[in-house]
């Protein structure tokens, strides 16, 4: 079985700090390359002689070497030892988002084709701002819109020729689960698309609702701002892909970040699409220079594995390019 995406880039980035070439790294296997698997290893290998996978390696591979030049990173020194965390889950906040740490100091973060910087249960974002890691299986959509939630699930029910329960809050596993092939097409049935958009409109004006309220105070505003960039306590890096090019980035700690910025205003407010969604936008200001920079991304609050499967997330995207970040610098 090949490796995912995720084990290929992570890993192949760590190798481009040990070897000289990509195709030395998958003969020997670097020891100082630790917490990586035989059986992860093995998939690797195979996925590396793969012909689709050949410019994911590279890029990877090139990422991890330049890290090894940077001057902001390990200056020509080779690591004496390079962790991969794998498929980890923390038991607290994980605030800095590192796949690899190098030389117990040096965390990276391997992003690749995503920008994405928060994955998290909508009440954790919109009622307690990303605060805690507390997960609950709450149905965010019965929570903030139950009469447009039930009224499209209605549509849905009537639509289809199975026996389910008349309230959408009395679903199974069992009826979720023949819910999920008639509901798997990209187009909603017809009768049910005007119930769909209620919903969508109620779901996102309620959530920024919420969310406004929340944000209360400045300093929550700012460091809201700080957990949806997944700026933290210390510093760390950024390589990747953003299908044009390499991003390769020093995320700055939150001391770094108010020694050069200062938050202007960060607001929120309700967008029109196809699915639930909260936009928020932020204005800093550089202090040496005066100028105004300008952030902004949105909120898609969705189910993950299929329409009425399971509890909705929160998917948090951010639109500004990475290098045009406050506290984002290219890797020198």
């Amino acid at each position: 079985m090949p490796g995912s995406l995720t084990e290929i880039t992570e890993i192949t980035t760590a190798l481009g700090t040990l070897a000289p070439d990509i195709e030395f790294a998958m003969r020997t296997r670097p020891e100082r390359l630790v917490n990586v698997t035989d059986e992860v290893w093995e998939r690797l290998v195979e996925a590396f002689r793969m012909e689709a996978n050949v410019t994911t390696f590279a890029t990877a591979f090139e990422n991890g070497v330049a890290f090894l030049r940077a001057d902001d990173g390990l200056r020509r020194r080779p690591p004496r030892l390079v962790e991969w965390k794998g498929h980890h889950k923390v038991p607290g906040d994980d605030v800095v988002p590192a796949d690899i740490r190098i030389d117990h100091v040096y965390q990276v973060s391997c992003k690749y084709l995503s920008k994405i910087t928060q994955n998290c249960g909508p009440s954790r974002l919109f009622d307690r701002l990303l605060v805690g890691e507390r997960r609950t299986n709450e149905d965010w959509f019965a929570t903030v819109a139950p009469d447009e939630y039930q009224s499209f699930y209605e549509q849905i029910r009537d639509h289809l020729d199975l026996a389910l329960p008349e309230r959408v809050d009395l679903l199974t596993p069992r009826d979720r689960a023949a819910l999920k092939g008639p509901l798997s097409g990209r187009s909603l049935p017809s009768a049910s698309q005007v119930a769909w958009a209620s919903l969508c409109v109620a779901v996102s004006t309620e959530s920024a609702r919420r969310w406004n309220a929340a944000l209360a105070t400045p300093t929550s505003r700012l460091r809201t701002l700080w957990r949806l960039l997944r700026i933290g306590d210390a510093p760390y890096f950024v390589l990747g892909a953003d299908g044009r090019s390499h991003v390769r980035l020093r995320v700055a700690s939150a001391w770094d970040w108010t020694q050069r910025f200062d938050l202007r205003s960060f607001s929120v407010a309700r967008r029109q699409a196809g699915q639930p969604e909260v936009g928020w936008s932020a204005a800093v200001t550089e202090r040496e220079s005066k100028r105004v920079v300008e952030i902004s991304g949105h909120v898609e609050v969705r189910w993950s594995h299929g329409r009425l499967q399971g509890a909705p997330e929160a998917k948090v995207y951010l639109d500004t390019p990475f290098t045009s970040v406050p506290g984002y610098f290219q890797l020198e």
